[in-house]
């Protein structure tokens, strides 16, 4: 019965989840990494949250680039998605070389209404090809949907982060987009936009919900987009990858300076 229950509460998130993607303003997801900042953030009045990789590694000592096992990830979803009650997604990396149906019933069972996946596979140092991520994130689709609960897939793309010029970096990226999309993603994910131009061309290409990275200074991105600019374009997911979590550092710095051990 318990268990029923919990999984009916996530196809309640899940939904919400993905109806926040069509709201006239962006959803705003704070990158939480345990559940102290996972609740910090829900107690703001934000909607929903995502779990960032590199956060949750930092946290635990590890190293990003999926140099966990996914059982350790997946036991600081379920800690988190045990102490809030809004949706939360989870960057999964580019699966953990995990099988399609296999990864989305052990999302769905630690809790997480949403799934980040990357096409950069770090076990091979190596990018998927567009179609053979665009595959993955098709089968996801089917075994999410096969559940009955429509978990919501954040598909992306590292295509800017390669040494291709910016010409064939944009090129690539809206070809990889316009795949994932294709293949049922619910929003699209393209890091490290280097330009409005660029951005805008993006938007323009594809229907589907676009993501981008906010800056943790003063609610502005690279390139000094507003959240009121972001909407205008029509932007309508907004993440903070490890940037929230750095930025304490500097507040901690702050903080602890006066009492630092005079050298």
């Amino acid at each position: 019965m318990c268990h029923d229950a919990k999984m009916t509460s996530i196809e309640q998130h899940a939904q919400r989840l993905l109806d926040l993607h069509h709201q006239a303003t962006p959803v705003i997801l704070p990158t939480v990494w345990d559940a102290w900042s996972a609740e910090t953030c829900a107690s703001l009045g934000f909607s929903a949250l995502t779990i960032g990789s590199h956060p949750v590694a930092d946290s635990l000592g590890e190293a990003d680039g999926e140099a966990m096992e996914l059982a350790e990830v997946l036991r600081v979803v379920r800690r988190i998605t045990d102490v809030v009650d809004i949706p939360v997604s989870v960057d999964l990396e580019s699966g953990y070389d995990t099988p399609a149906e296999e990864l989305v019933h052990r999302t769905l069972e630690a809790g997480a209404a949403g799934i980040n996946i990357e096409d950069t596979v770090h076990s091979m140092d190596e990018m998927r090809s567009p179609e053979e991520h665009a595959g993955y994130i098709a089968a996801i689709r089917a075994a999410a949907d096969a559940t009955g609960t429509h978990l919501v897939i954040n598909g992306r793309t590292d295509a800017f982060t390669t040494d291709a010029g910016p010409e064939a970096q944009l090129k690539d990226a809206l070809h990889r987009l316009r795949l994932l999309e294709q293949a049922g993603a619910d929003s699209l994910y393209p890091v490290k936009v280097p330009s409005r131009d660029y951005l805008e061309q993006i938007l323009a290409a594809v229907k589907t919900p676009v993501n981008v990275t906010a800056h943790p200074v003063n609610g502005a991105i690279p390139g000094g987009l507003s959240i009121a600019e972001l909407t205008t374009l029509g932007v309508k997911r907004v993440s903070f990858g490890p940037l929230l979590q750095r930025s304490l550092t500097d507040a901690m710095n702050e903080i602890l300076q006066p009492w630092t051990p005079s050298t």
